[in-house]
């Protein structure tokens, strides 16, 4: 939706904030550039406009009573069913709106009412206090430095960049990138600035969790319950005053999505000699969507994957995030909002192999180095610290599940909004409704791979909904050739990060 720049450095002054939040300029083109000041603490906010198109809703937005002041990235998906619970008197018509005034009325209580993804910043303009907070799962980036006693917010990291000149390498982190293609635990590429954790919150200076995946095996879902899940997810996240669209690769996520939303637009990307076109299409024509096919040339891609690079001013993860980006500059002619289908391997089990081997076996780490891992080179050290929050989790299954459905979906996360902020556009992910998430988790192996097929519940609960060949058809990755785009005998993911490494200057 948008992109929210904080900081209270009495060193950083209005020109360099506001030079920093342009930066990001690509977050909000609709009305860039909002800012307010009370002293040191400075709020700035650019707006991509989708709920409640007028000038009134634009950010920073003051409270009712003219106390607080509200940033925030994001959308809340029943803000109407909040503001008539709690009576809310509502000046404009726009969820941010509802986040302010239901935070004076439930304080951080207000977080555990909210169906959405946020990161947000709320100032108190009498006491100077802050409070912060990111979404259950981290479908919105907040990125944050601490200088002495001060502290400064981001949704992306180059406007921190600009304002510090920051340049120290965390080591720890580019070990997580060279093993795994993200970061982990909080990191970045860099020494000075992390990540905001998702399912916590910030106030009065002390960070609180309030969500976390839960613990322990439950009973299988009933049928009508977790369709009655999936269509709501899907219901909310049609919820816009823009046009919305989905990405239609072929596969069964983006397909049931696309089917499930009803929406005019549905896109796929490929190359010429590697694509979905024909699923996609298939797809496409049993819902009776207006289908659009992208092709990416080979000859391009590096410089595409460039210019995303220089842009964030951080690595790509996985070479796909090229495509979506060439996808999505296309989607932005007819559709502000895309649905994609993010958190169904995870929550479902859609990859086979290593939920298959997580399921049959004891713990081991070599094996999940090899089924998990990418590059060529060694560092268990690395994929133990990254593991080190999920061990407590218990069976081997259940470590490898939980890491999926948090760490590892963090990291596709990161990419979707990488590649579609980039193009003015926001992407909505239904699978990772924390409802349909808390839902599945502890849900028993066999549930999901009922007569040894993956995903047998979607495949079953939502066959209306897809074609057969869809429902029958083997899982494929996210196809690029990039073996044939670096063109020689070395290992092309080890390839594809050192790229990325070299792009951004990185001295390790």
């Amino acid at each position: 939706m948008c992109g929210i720049l904080f900081t209270n450095d009495p060193n950083v002054n209005k020109k360099d904030f506001t030079d920093a939040l342009y930066e990001m300029k690509h977050r909000g083109p609709d009305s860039p550039g909002g800012y307010v000041s009370y002293k040191n603490n400075k709020l700035g906010h650019n707006r991509l406009k989708i709920i409640d198109l007028n000038n009134r809703s634009n950010q920073p937005l003051k409270s009712n009573n003219k106390k607080y002041d509200i940033i925030f990235n994001g959308e809340i998906y029943n803000y109407d069913e909040l503001a008539k619970k709690y009576k809310l008197k509502m000046i404009t018509k726009s969820d941010t709106e509802v986040l302010l005034e239901l935070y004076i009325l439930l304080g951080s209580k207000m977080l555990e009412e909210l169906n959405g993804m946020f990161s947000l910043v709320i100032y108190n303009n009498q006491t100077s206090e802050i409070f912060v907070a990111r979404d259950r799962l981290g479908i919105k980036p907040l990125y944050y430095t601490q200088q002495h006693d001060f502290i400064t917010l981001s949704s992306e990291i180059s406007p921190i960049i600009k304002l510090y000149n920051f340049s120290e390498i965390d080591d720890t982190g580019i070990r997580q990138y060279k093993k795994l293609r993200t970061f982990f635990n909080g990191r970045t590429y860099l020494k000075n600035i992390q990540m905001f954790p998702a399912g916590y919150f910030m106030e009065k200076g002390k960070l609180q969790r309030y969500w976390s995946l839960p613990i322990g095996n439950k009973d299988y879902p009933e049928d009508d319950e977790l369709i009655d899940l999936l269509k709501s997810s899907v219901k909310y996240r049609c919820i816009s005053d823009v046009e919305v669209g989905s990405y239609l690769s072929g596969g069964i996520d983006s397909t049931l999505i696309a089917s499930l939303a009803k929406k005019v637009h549905s896109w796929t990307v490929g190359f010429n000699s590697l694509n979905e076109f024909e699923w996609g299409k298939l797809g496409a024509e049993f819902i009776g969507t207006s289908h659009h096919e992208i092709l990416v040339e080979e000859k391009d891609f590096l410089n595409s994957a460039k210019s995303m690079i220089v842009k964030r001013k951080e690595p790509l993860s996985v070479p796909n995030e090229v495509l979506l980006y060439e996808m999505t500059k296309e989607v932005k002619n007819k559709n502000t909002v895309v649905l994609s289908g993010e958190g169904a391997d995870e929550l479902f089990f859609g990859y086979d192999r290593i939920f298959s081997w997580a399921h049959n076996n004891q713990w081991d780490l070599d094996s999940f180095d090899k089924l998990y891992s990418y590059g060529s080179h060694k560092d268990h050290e690395i994929i133990e610290d990254v593991l080190a929050p999920f061990m407590n989790y218990g069976d081997c299954i259940d470590i490898v599940a939980a890491f999926f459905q948090v760490a590892h979906l963090h990291g596709l996360l990161r990419r979707l909004d990488n590649a579609t902020m980039l193009c003015s556009v926001e992407a909505r992910v239904p699978f990772v409704d924390h409802r349909l998430v808390e839902r599945m988790a502890g849900v028993p192996f066999e549930y999901r791979f009922e007569n040894s097929i993956s995903k047998y519940p979607l495949k079953s609960l939502f066959k209306n909904y897809l074609p057969e060949d869809i429902i029958n058809r083997e899982k494929v990755g996210f196809p690029v050739p990039i073996s044939k785009i670096f063109n020689n005998n070395n290992d092309p993911m080890d390839q594809w990060l050192e790229f990325n490494i070299r792009t951004l200057n990185i001295e390790y």
